[in-house]
C-alpha cells in the first residue's frame, strides 16, 4: 500500500526534491528552537539560510515554523489566518529546514492583540463558529505542512481557554486525514495538560513549560519549580501511554527574569542579565536529561543571524552565553 508521502513522490511534487536527514519514524529526537521568521530575513533567503545552519551547529534536530492566526479580542469568532507568515514561506521555511537536515514541525499560535491565546473564549452563541473557522485555517495549515513533508504538526498552541471542547475529536480526524505526520498540541503547562481529554488521539504530550522559578539567586527554588513541573507532566503522559515533547521552555536574558519567567520585554523593562539566562536553561536541560526527556523546543530563535546578542534582553538566546550552553549540552549528547 502506498502512503501519502510515497504518492507525493510519485507525483513529481517541487517541494520535495530536498534530502531529509531527520526522520521521526526511525526515532529521531526532535530538539532544537521555536524559529521566529523577521521581515529582514524572511524564509528563503540567504540570510535565513545563514540562521537556520547556525542554529544546526547547536546539535539541534529541529526547529519550528510558526504561522500567526489573528482575532481582534479574545471572545471574537472572527479568527483568521494572519498575514505574517502566509502558505508560500510556510513552505520555504519547510524546506530550509530540511536542506539543513532538520525536521521541520509547524506550530500555530493566535494572536490577540492586547491579550494572549489563552485568554480566548468565545461567546457561547458563537463557540461553533469559532471551531469552524479555526478548523478552516487548520485545514489548510495542515495541506501546506503534507505537501511540504513536515514532519510534525501542531494543531493548536496554549488555548487552554477552548480546549476542552468536544470539537477538537472532529478536527483531529480532519487533520489526520490531511496530514501524515506527527500530530500534537501544546497544552500551558501542567495546569492545561492534566485537563486535555484528546490526549489518545494524538502522537505525544506537548507542553509549553514557564512556571514561576523565584529570586534570581535562588537556584534550588528554580529546581524544584522544574521538577514539580515536570513530574505533573510525565504524570499525564504516563496516563495515556504517549512521549512527552517541551515545545518551548525559556527565559529572558534580564534582571529578575526567573519571577515571572513568561514576561516580555515589552512587559517590563530590565536590564541585561545574560548569566541568568544561561544557568536557568542549563537547569532545564540538566533536569530533562535526568528524565530521559530529550524533545524540547527551547523559545527562541530568529531568522536574522544577528538576533539577540549582548544588548538584547528578551527570549532569543542567539548570540548569547545561552547559546554557548546550549552547544555544549547538546553536542555532549
Amino acid at each position: 500500500m502506498i502512503d501519502r508521502r510515497t504518492l507525493l513522490l510519485a507525483l513529481g511534487s517541487t517541494a520535495l526534491t530536498a534530502t531529509v536527514a531527520f526522520s521521526r519514524e526511525a526515532g529521531g529526537i526532535l530538539r532544537g528552537f521555536n524559529l521566529i521568521e523577521t521581515p529582514n530575513a524572511p524564509f528563503g533567503s540567504s540570510a535565513a539560510a545563514q540562521s537556520i545552519a547556525r542554529l544546526r551547529d547547536t546539535g539541534a534536530t529541529a526547529a519550528t515554523v510558526i504561522p500567526f492566526l489573528w482575532q481582534p479580542s479574545p471572545s471574537s469568532s472572527a479568527i483568521v489566518m494572519g498575514d505574517a507568515l502566509p502558505h508560500d514561506r510556510i513552505a520555504a521555511g519547510i524546506a530550509q529546514l530540511h536542506a539543513a537536515g532538520l525536521a521541520a514541525i509547524v506550530k500555530p499560535h493566535v494572536w490577540v492583540p492586547e491579550s494572549w491565546a489563552g485568554a480566548i473564549a468565545p461567546e457561547p452563541d458563537s463557540a461553533d463558529a469559532w471551531h469552524a473557522a479555526y478548523a478552516e485555517v487548520l485545514r489548510a495549515i495542515a495541506f501546506t505542512a503534507e505537501r511540504n513533508v513536515a514532519d510534525v504538526l501542531v494543531l493548536g498552541t496554549e488555548l487552554r481557554g477552548v480546549s476542552g471542547a468536544a470539537q477538537w475529536g472532529d478536527t483531529i480526524a480532519e487533520l489526520r486525514a490531511l496530514f501524515s505526520g506527527k500530530l500534537t498540541y501544546v497544552a500551558h503547562g501542567a495546569d492545561e495538560a492534566e485537563k486535555i481529554a484528546f490526549w489518545p488521539e494524538l502522537d505525544a504530550v506537548a507542553v509549553s513549560l514557564y512556571p514561576v522559578l523565584g529570586a534570581p539567586d535562588a537556584p534550588t527554588d528554580w529546581d524544584r519549580a522544574i521538577a514539580a513541573e515536570l513530574d505533573r507532566v510525565a504524570a499525564v503522559a504516563r496516563k495515556y501511554a504517549k512521549p512527552i515533547w517541551i515545545a518551548e521552555i525559556g527565559l529572558r536574558s534580564a534582571e529578575g527574569a526567573t519571577a515571572r519567567p513568561w514576561e516580555s520585554a515589552e512587559e517590563r523593562a530590565a536590564p541585561a542579565d545574560m548569566a541568568l539566562q544561561a544557568e536557568v536553561l542549563d537547569r532545564w536541560l540538566r533536569a530533562l536529561e535526568a528524565r530521559g526527556i530529550q524533545d524540547v523546543w527551547i523559545w527562541r530563535w530568529f531568522t536574522d543571524p544577528k538576533g539577540g546578542g549582548a544588548g538584547d534582553t528578551d527570549f532569543t538566546v542567539q548570540n548569547k552565553v545561552a547559546q554557548e550552553v546550549i552547544a555544549g549540552f547538546w553536542r555532549e549528547g
